[in-house]
């Protein structure tokens, strides 16, 4: 894209709200990472890809639903599994097939958002379990300390200590035995994320979160920075993951690609470093707490081929305030009639991140469905810790006992009743981030997981409410919620906003989409008179500097204001000003600390045409001041260093703390590079 091109499609996206664009585009827009967790695979264990080395292979597998990557480090005959989940069935049978045995189970930590099957597997396969010495675990075990090593096969498993994340965190390079001091990747655990690191504040307890930020930040700076660039990172999470914020959905980099591009690695300041990692995190579900002590104590084996105690409908009836009770249906299955008080958290999605947000650790929780889905909803919730009892809901049916409703409203429904204003509260219950990026229309956001606290607060009982999110799942729950509250008139958005946009309906927000064949902005028809007058538009744009402002800045207020400079490295290297700091245009549109750092953000670059665009993107992010320095740094030494002179400066002529620039060429700037896909947070 052309530079002139970038700035006209960022003027486009600030003044209408929309990208024009396919629909199957559109759609696409918003699926992310969460998404893939509704997949019919998403619930079981699958292998990403073998990895090979010399001597030995890594065999990575995912578990969508938890967002969860664990591992078998395997050479000859023996296999060491690492971060397993606690059902293990997918490790033995791989072993299985491949004539394998498991030597050992290595966790990298007491993990807090699954419970572990370091005991299942120990168990099974007659192994000794490797945790850190400073792990307080209370089951039988090898302890490991910095330096130790783990021999598999020809594989070798060095052992480093990386707190942080949690205290006892631990890495794992791993290289051939013949050559040591050559390793070929890293088994980073919740440390070090393919695009972030891991946050520093599940833990509880006495240290707080700003203290492991700091020892992360010794971590990366005083030993992980330090490794060769070409090691392959291995983490035990990807995108979705509750564990840090802003994870790629990559399953593997290079260690020098991530000092390129993970943002958190920019950071030279341990104080900078701690509020970037502190900012923006999401409330962690309730359960966390409870799996970490759980791992740290030793969950109890569990009888995989028991099943689920299931009840009977009249003891449900007789005792309704005992339960808990979590509808395994799809939304529109649980609108036609429910168990009354029962919340909707679906089987195909992240039931068990839901479970462990929506359902109080200790409660006696009975699922209902079919009863393929219950017995499937009683091992998965297994893997966080909860024990719950089934109940088939075609017996309910069959007994003709209670049921509830809620409405379900079809999207062009609810565009017309928002058309002749006659529509109900819209309440947007996705995460601050999503709904600011695109919405339906004029709408209260309350994340689901605060629903149930600022419901009462915010929203009226007796007002007519239609929840909404992406795709229904979440708003069929809190929908749930508010009936469980006492609101009356409650229904949800029939498809969520995916099914909104497939109608071709409009929608705002910097990431809003046009539908397919609409007229744009200037041909489209005037509203009818009696429409009342759209709402003034908060504009915000960057601020253009001029050089010989800029000059002044720089000579009477230094320090003041923080100088970006997105130009390549190479083209930074022979000419910047002082104090400026080179950012490629991708990292900077990542960097999680820039919306809060105090003083006006200024960018350059050469000719200024980027840095508009750039600038304009910002402006909507933050409301720190952002200035652009007009006409780029070529207008910069013409105008400022050497006013007298058009072009290059007179042979000798030098700036303190500046190179002159090479000369200008006349052809068109090169293409900026494509920002890669932005991370959605979980959600559905």
């Amino acid at each position: 894209m052309r530079s002139r091109d970038c700035v006209w499609l960022i003027f486009a996206v600030l003044w209408w709200g929309v990208i024009p664009g396919p629909l199957s585009a559109q759609g696409a827009a918003l699926k992310d990472a969460e998404s893939a967790s509704h997949a019919d695979t998403a619930a079981t264990y699958q292998v990403v890809q073998v990895y090979s080395y010399p001597g030995y292979r890594l065999v990575q597998f995912n578990l969508a639903v938890l967002s969860h990557y664990s591992y078998l480090l395997v050479s000859g005959k023996e296999a060491l599994a690492v971060d397993p989940g606690r059902d293990v069935d997918a490790y033995l049978e791989w072993c299985r097939k491949e004539g394998v045995k498991i030597t050992g189970v290595l966790l990298t930590h007491n993990h807090a958002d699954f419970v572990a099957g370091h005991l299942e597997l120990a168990k099974a396969a007659g192994c000794p379990i490797y945790v850190s010495a400073q792990a307080g675990a209370a089951f039988p075990h090898k302890p490991l300390k910095e330096g130790d090593t783990l021999k598999v096969g020809e594989a070798v498993v060095k052992i480093l200590e990386t707190p942080g994340h949690t205290p006892e965190g631990l890495c794992g390079l791993v290289a051939n035995k013949a050559k040591p001091q050559e390793p070929h990747l890293l088994l980073t655990g919740d440390t070090l994320f393919i695009g972030s690191v891991g946050r520093p504040d599940l833990m509880g307890g006495t240290l707080s979160a700003a203290a492991l930020a700091g020892m992360l930040f010794d971590t990366w700076w005083q030993k992980l920075s330090k490794l060769p660039d070409h090691l392959a990172l291995f983490p035990a999470h990807g995108a979705g993951s509750l564990c840090g914020v802003h994870l790629s959905d990559e399953p593997t980099s290079t260690l020098g690609v991530q000092k390129q591009v993970n943002p958190y690695l920019k950071y030279r300041s341990k104080s900078e470093f701690i509020a970037a990692v502190l900012e923006g995190l999401p409330a962690a579900p309730q359960y966390f707490r409870h799996n970490a002590a759980l791992n740290k104590k030793g969950p109890e084996p569990v009888n995989w081929q028991a099943g689920p105690v299931l009840l009977k409908p009249e003891a449900v009836l007789a005792e309704p305030k005992e339960f808990q009770v979590v509808d395994l249906r799809d939304a529109r299955e649980y609108a036609a009639g429910h168990l009354p008080n029962a919340l909707n958290i679906g089987v195909r999605g992240r039931l068990e991140t839901w479970v462990g947000t929506m359902v109080p650790w200790g409660s006696r929780v009975v699922v209902t469905g079919s009863p393929e889905e219950v017995r499937e909803a009683w091992r998965r919730l297994h893997r966080i810790g909860y024990v719950v009892q089934g109940l088939i809901w075609e017996e309910w049916r069959r007994a003709k006992l209670p049921q509830a409703q809620i409405g379900l409203i079809p999207p062009q429904e609810l565009h017309a009743r928002l058309q002749k204003g006659e529509a109900p509260l819209i309440v947007d219950v996705r995460l601050p981030q999503e709904w600011q990026a695109l919405r339906i229309g004029p709408a209260v956001n309350l994340p689901l997981d605060r629903l149930a606290e600022l419901a009462p607060l915010k929203l009226e009982p007796e007002q007519p409410v239609v929840t909404v999110c992406n795709s229904a799942y979440r708003s069929s729950l809190a929908a749930g919620v508010l009936k469980r509250l006492g609101f009356k008139q409650v229904a949800s958005l029939d498809g969520g906003s995916e099914a909104w946009i497939a109608a071709g309906l409009p929608t705002l927000g910097p990431e809003a989409v046009r539908p397919a064949g609409a007229a744009t902005p200037a041909a489209a028809s005037p509203p009818p008179a009696a429409a009342p007058p759209p709402p003034l538009r908060d504009l915000r744009l960057p601020e253009r500097l001029a050089p010989v402002e800029l000059k002044r800045l720089l000579v009477d207020l230094p320090g003041t204001f923080e100088l970006v400079d997105l130009r390549p490295p190479a083209a930074f290297a022979d000419y910047h000003l002082p104090g400026a700091r080179n950012v490629a245009i991708e990292e900077l549109l990542k960097d999680p600390g820039l919306p809060t750092r105090p003083g006006a953000l200024i960018l350059v670059d050469r000719d200024g045409t980027l840095a508009m665009a750039v600038g304009g993107i910002l402006s909507q992010k933050t409301t720190r001041p952002v200035k652009v320095l007009h006409g780029g740094l070529a207008a910069y030494w013409s105008e400022v260093e050497f006013p007298s002179v058009s072009g290059a400066p007179p042979s000798g002529a030098t700036t303190p703390g500046m190179r002159p620039p090479e000369p200008v060429p006349a052809a068109p700037a090169a293409p900026a590079p494509p920002a890669p896909p932005r991370r959605k947070p979980a959600g559905c």
